[in-house]
């Protein structure tokens, strides 16, 4: 196992703060869905075809 010492947490922390700053401005940004993913949604949510939850517990608890 490999030898720990402050040090290397010291810089361990620094990566990990630098990542995470990294990550907040990336969820920061204002994104906006192209046309293409735009059109797949709408395909998506036409071809809808839901399951009431009532239904997915019938048909499971029938296979017990």
């Amino acid at each position: 196992m490999e030898n720990v010492n402050l040090e290397r947490i010291y810089e361990n922390v620094l990566e990990l703060k630098k990542d995470i700053k990294e990550i907040k401005l990336f969820i920061q940004e204002d994104f906006e869905l192209s046309d293409w993913a735009k059109n797949e949604l709408k395909k998506a949510r036409l071809e809808n075809k839901s399951v009431s939850h009532k239904d997915i517990i019938k048909k499971y608890a029938s296979q017990r």
